[in-house]
């Protein structure tokens, strides 16, 4: 499963396998092992991939499906507007899946 999600990851930030593992020092040989679950990352570089994705460990390793935002930037009222904004969309897809 981790493979799977930092490939899905990868893939959703529009990074090949090369440019990912520049961002990671890393050789690209050993993202495509991640990907094929071949070899595990070190804890070190789970929390890397973590930091760099910005999801936790937990969604990393499939103990948790939610994603985070980071929003400590943002004022309160622009926090609820993203969530207004999370709940249509959500709302959208439902819709569209019932159909």
């Amino acid at each position: 499963m981790l493979g799977n999600r930092i490939k899905e990851l990868r893939i959703s930030h529009s990074l090949n396998q090369v440019e990912f593992a520049k961002e990671l020092s890393v050789a690209k040989q050993t993202v495509s092992n991640w990907e094929n679950n071949n070899i595990q990352p070190s804890i070190d570089m789970l929390v890397k991939i973590a930091d760099f994705f910005n999801v936790s460990t937990d969604y990393l390793l499939n103990r948790d499906s939610k994603k985070q935002l980071d929003v400590s930037c943002l004022t309160d009222n622009q926090i609820a507007h993203i969530n207004w904004i999370i709940n249509d969309i959500a709302k959208t897809e439902t819709t569209f899946e019932n159909q």
